[in-house]
């Protein structure tokens, strides 16, 4: 018995010490490509990284996957446009996200991932952590297209005329846009095993309700520069997990 104790715990600490290699590898890999690509400043990719070992060890390949899939929706959808939004003067640094911008957008996925590893509601915070990532899509996406394709903004709050890029603003290009990214992300969560086939609609419902909030907060509290838009990213996709959780 003592021997097969033994050979159990071998093979789990060697089973262990598997999974951290290959969360570096990928973290490595990431990183370097996410910088290379300049989807990221230097600070943007040490933040990265951090947020993608924790994400890889405490939510699997499919927390991975999601996170693969929320920086390429919003690499692809930055560069869109960009000669518009340069004009409008509302484009992205070309050296790409800095880090308070890489934890206003993944911190709280992280966060609930990280969070499943303790408690015995592990699905419910799996389900939370997709619905941030998706939010963080969404509301990456639906800025973006908006501002590239965008023919008219209005504010959300007073429904009025605005120009493209404003806080607070929306548009029907943006919001179909964003909400077809949540659904892409809630799918990679599905498929990735992040969450079940059931808790689908919920995800994409939350992240499109943390979009809806991302753009109140931006309308009442960011253009009165009360918060940066750093701190409305972070807030909705509390919301967006807030919501994912308590629906479920």
């Amino acid at each position: 018995m003592t021997d097969v104790y033994h050979l159990s715990r071998l093979t789990e600490v060697t089973a262990s010490r598997g999974q951290w290699l290959v969360g570096v590898l990928l973290t490595l890999a990431f990183t370097l490509l996410a910088r290379g690509m300049r989807g990221v400043t230097n600070s943007g990719a040490l933040a990265g990284a951090v947020i993608c070992i924790v994400l890889y060890r405490c939510g699997g390949p499919g927390a991975f996957a999601a996170l693969i899939s929320v920086f390429a929706l919003a690499w692809v959808t930055t560069r869109l446009g960009y000669q518009r939004k340069q004009k409008l003067g509302i484009a992205e640094r070309r050296e790409g996200r800095k880090a308070s911008q890489v934890l206003a957008n993944l911190g709280v996925a992280a966060a609930c991932a990280a969070f499943s590893v303790t408690s015995h509601s592990r699905g419910l915070f799996l389900l939370a952590a997709a619905a941030a990532f998706s939010e963080a899509a969404a509301d990456t996406v639906s800025s973006e297209m908006g501002q590239a394709f965008g023919e008219k903004a209005r504010l959300v709050t007073t429904w009025s005329i605005v120009p493209p890029g404003t806080d607070g603003a929306v548009s029907l290009v943006g919001t179909l846009a964003g909400a077809v990214a949540a659904g892409i992300v809630g799918s990679v969560c599905f498929v990735g095993g992040l969450l079940p086939r059931q808790w689908l609609a919920i995800s994409a419902g939350a992240a499109i309700l943390g979009m809806v909030a991302d753009s109140f907060l931006g309308a009442w509290l960011e253009r009165r520069h009360l918060i940066n838009n750093d701190s409305v990213n972070f807030l909705s996709t509390l919301v967006a997990a807030l919501a994912a959780f308590w629906l479920a």
